[in-house]
């Protein structure tokens, strides 16, 4: 039971409607009636008291006191109150539902304020819906709801406004009639006759019942003004409404007025270039745009593009010269042909083919690294036999800090070429490498294309840092991008996205450097020349320190040789006692605080000189701040040493095993990764099954509970090479034996017992070297990587014992009094029906223990997966950890 708003311009005539719809169709309804309201009793009935009138709810509408307004009855419920309003005095209730999306409202859904109305005119549509003129006339509010059905009924007292005439009140009124002027001056719908008709309003209320009934004004702002009785506040409030129509109003004139004259300049310009073009050509001269393309095709003549890339740029040049300049594609043809333009397709460096030079560059930039300077120069070689070789694709991997980026520098000065260097580390953007289509607003060729623009050349050295650390999100995968870029069968022919035209990379010398190998995609690596950089000893950081890092930081600050001398003794126990890394990055950040601290003094006159010594770094750098593992914590059974790779290098590392009453469960500490976890359960079972050599009872397992526990805890660890240690810890726990102080060992361990190789050699032996071990249990496939490790005093003072079996070293560190099985015999297991059966069976509750007590193995926590300590490297051939 609703009505809707309709405007005065779609409320028809009934010649209107005739025309309309035809004759044929009207027939069946009634011409307009016209109604006069009998409104001469009407002051007696409301002054009586409360009065019985129907209730017409309507939508979005709101209907003031002395104003007319069209409305469109639709539904049955309405129609029928107007039928019936219309059979008595015409007098009807018009109020605001409360919620417009309501179709049939109740006595909670309506404003209780709303006006007492008569219908003036009334028109029958041929959808049977009905069009009224309803004709305010006195405000009302709602008492009580009479009836509900068939329509609403209710009783309603007269709500007259309370009003004093005041000079507040003829201000507000002035005011109100002025702002309402400037409005009609900036709305194209409100007719100048408004004007006129609100300045001839006398009675402030029906004034500001005039003006908020032909604004357009919220239903929610408009019911608001009905519902205030006092005057002065209405015409307070409807001012302020006013004020923020004409201040929108104001505001859009003057954007309409800008781009008007922005419109209008344009159009100015227009014309004046027109007329300018006319004079030029009038005169033989050309104008801006046409010496621009003139300019653009000279260069392209001279460039030598390639075939593709010529034909495109001149079908682009084409294109530009009949675009006017003010177009929005001119800038964009513009700079994809600059882009073009500034490629060096056919500048190339000329390479210096001495390869006696480059081994001096080599060698004076950087201490060892034999295999790289070799690959370096087996490149300059096959350059010098066949110049038209394409470049390799190699990769740097190692720990942080062993000099991978600053050799690149190297490479590109021994070989005389250009140096680039790009950082792909956190780029997860696809976009980043190929570049954004020309469609995109601002695109831009990718890093790859703007990096060899940038270096001028055709055939510089290319850094890729931090290839290990490419990401990959919505925005698509760089490291697959990059297959076509480092992939020698693709990249002559690399397509940028941008550019759309091939260019070719085969002549580029990438080196990409890594910190790990596993992040990288497997067929990005397969692409790769992989060459592994291993830490530096304390030797050779000690001779770098000498040979580089020390004349570097004395430059950096000020300091002369001659002031300023720091002892090999100084050296070396700064690498000792202040740093733990496999490069020497923090080396030569403490060598430079060193020399600051110097500086300092040197700036405050107090010294002019200094030798730093051994003793004297503790007053430069402070106490001790790097801690290694030494062989003091096997004195008791259950405990071994293990080696392990870390990124900082090798070191060693406790394996503790502890047994306790219990039902036969493996409790696992320490961080352990999944890998780790079982290398421990490898190791338990194969002790088992050899627990009678080692002087256990029957049912040993059965009754204790076995905790394995790797420190430290707060470490992340991983790989299979800690088994043996695993093995011999466990084995010296089941026989009560101290394991021999001065051995180490490291290797991988399967179910019978059999060792297997692993990574990371010259790091752990170095290790080894460092803790003063004096024996080092390696698998016997790990011989020839202890045989490239250079120098011999680093081997020195360690006996070297290579194994196939674990029972080889359990019978050297534990000194067991007979052999253990050998190996066919492990592999044969207890026999059928025994006790040692029924115990293999009965199986290991493996745990993994925490605060709250043990717990289910399962994935490592995130916390774990920190970067922290690594039980072995990953092996070339294996892809071992």
């Amino acid at each position: 039971m609703t009505a809707e708003e309709t405007n005065f311009d779609s409320l028809l005539e009934p010649g209107d409607l005739s025309e309309a719809v035809g004759p044929a169709q009207i027939t069946e309804w009634p011409d307009s009636i016209e109604i006069t309201a009998s409104e001469g009793d009407l002051d007696s009935k409301l002054a009586s008291g409360p009065t019985v009138v129907p209730i017409l709810p309507l939508k979005d509408t709101v209907v003031f006191p002395e104003t007319m307004v069209p409305l469109a009855v639709g539904q049955a419920r309405s129609v029928r109150l107007i039928d019936d309003v219309l059979r008595g005095d015409k007098l009807v209730g018009l109020v605001t539902s409360i919620d417009p999306e309501m179709e049939t409202p109740g006595p909670d859904d309506v404003h209780m304020t709303g006006v007492l109305a008569s219908i003036q005119k009334m028109l029958k549509a041929p959808d049977g819906t009905l069009r009224i003129i309803a004709q305010g006339l006195r405000r009302i509010k709602i008492d009580r709801f009479v009836s509900e059905e068939p329509y609403l009924v209710a009783e309603v007292v007269d709500l007259p406004d309370v009003s004093e005439d005041s000079k507040e009140i003829a201000a507000l009124q002035r005011n109100l009639v002025a702002v309402y002027t400037k409005i009609i001056e900036l709305v194209p719908y409100l007719p100048d006759e408004l004007e006129m008709a609100a300045a001839n309003i006398e009675d402030p209320g029906a004034l500001g019942y005039f003006i908020a009934s032909t604004m357009r004004l919220k239903t929610d702002e408009k019911q608001e003004l009905l519902d205030e009785v006092e005057v002065s506040k209405r015409l307070r409030r409807l001012t302020a409404l006013m004020n923020r129509e004409l201040e929108v109003l104001e505001l859009g004139s003057k954007i309409q007025n800008q781009v008007q004259s922005e419109m209008d300049k344009s159009q100015r310009e227009y014309f004046l270039r027109q007329q300018l073009k006319a004079i030029q050509e009038e005169l033989g001269e050309t104008d801006e745009t046409q010496a621009e393309v003139n300019e653009l095709r000279e260069r392209l003549d001279k460039a030598g593009l390639p075939e593709e890339a010529d034909k495109q740029a001149r079908r682009e040049l084409d294109r530009l010269a009949k675009l006017p300049t003010a177009a929005a594609e001119y800038g964009v043809i513009r700079t994809y042909l600059d882009w073009i333009l500034s490629l060096p397709w056919n500048e190339s460096t000329d390479d210096d083919l001495d390869i006696a030079h480059a081994r001096e560059v080599l060698d004076a930039d950087h201490y060892d690294l034999k295999d790289v300077k070799d690959r370096i120069l087996e490149f300059l070689a096959v350059q010098k036999l066949k110049s038209e070789a394409s470049g390799p694709i190699l990769c740097f991997s190692g720990p942080p800090g062993v000099g991978k980026t600053s050799l690149g520098k190297s490479i590109a000065r021994a070989l005389g070429r250009k140096f680039i260097r790009i950082s792909v580390g956190g780029v997860r953007d696809e976009s980043e490498i190929r570049g954004h289509r020309r469609t995109y607003v601002g695109a831009m060729p990718g890093t790859i294309i703007r990096a060899i623009r940038d270096a001028g050349s055709i055939n510089p050295v290319f850094m890729i840092d931090e290839i290990d650390k490419m990401g990959a999100d919505w925005r698509g995968d760089p490291s697959s991008a990059m297959l076509e870029v480092l992939d020698p069968e693709q990249h002559s022919t690399f397509r940028d996205h941008y550019l759309d035209l091939p260019f070719d990379l085969s002549k580029v010398l990438f080196i990409c450097t890594a910190n790990v190998l596993d992040t990288i995609p497997g067929p990005l690596r397969d692409r790769m020349e992989v060459i592994s950089l291993s830490g530096y000893t304390e030797e050779e950081k000690a001779h770098i320190a000498r040979r580089y890092l020390v004349p570097r930081q004395l430059e950096r600050n000020g300091i002369s040789a001659e002031q300023m001398t720091i002892t090999d003794g100084a050296l070396r126990t700064i690498i000792e006692n202040y740093t733990r890394e496999a490069g020497v990055r923090n080396l030569e950040r403490e060598i430079g605080t060193v020399i600051r601290k110097f500086a300092r003094m040197v700036a405050e006159g107090e010294r002019d000189s200094a030798t730093v010594d051994r003793e004297q770094v503790t007053d430069y750098l402070g106490r001790k701040k790097a801690f290694r593992e030494t062989k003091r914590r096997t004195a008791e059974p259950g405990v071994s040493t293990g080696l392990a790779w870390t990124p900082a290098g090798g070191d060693i590392l406790f394996i503790e095993a502890r047994a306790m009453p219990g039902g036969g469960r493996l409790i696992l500490t320490g961080q352990l990764g999944e890998v780790m976890k079982e290398s421990a359960q490898a190791a338990l079972t194969y002790v088992r099954s050899v627990s009678d050599r080692l002087g256990a009872s029957e049912r040993y397992f059965q009754k204790h509970d076995v905790h394995v526990h790797v420190p430290a805890g707060a470490v992340p660890k991983d790989g299979p090479s800690a088994g043996v240690a695993m093995a011999v810890a466990l084995a010296s726990m089941v026989s009560g034996k101290v394991v021999d102080a001065e051995a180490a060992m490291t290797g991988e361990i399967t179910l019978t017992g059999q060792v297997l190789p692993v990574g990371g050699i010259k790091e752990k032996v170095l290790a080894a070297r460092a803790a003063e071990l004096t024996k080092v249990f390696l698998p016997s496939r790990n011989q020839a990587d202890v045989e490239e490790i250079e120098g011999e005093d680093l081997l020195a003072g360690i006996e070297f014992v290579y194994v196939d079996h674990v029972s080889t070293v359990l019978e050297q560190v534990l000194a067991l009094d007979e052999p253990l099985e050998t190996p066919a015999t492990a592999l044969a297991g207890p026999q059928a029906g025994s006790e040692a059966e029924e115990e293999a069976t009965t199986g290991v509750d493996v745990s993994c223990g925490g605060s709250d007590g043990p717990t289910k193995v399962g994935r490592v926590a995130p916390a774990a997966r920190e970067p922290g300590r690594k039980l072995g490297r990953g092996d070339d051939s294996t892809g071992r950890e």
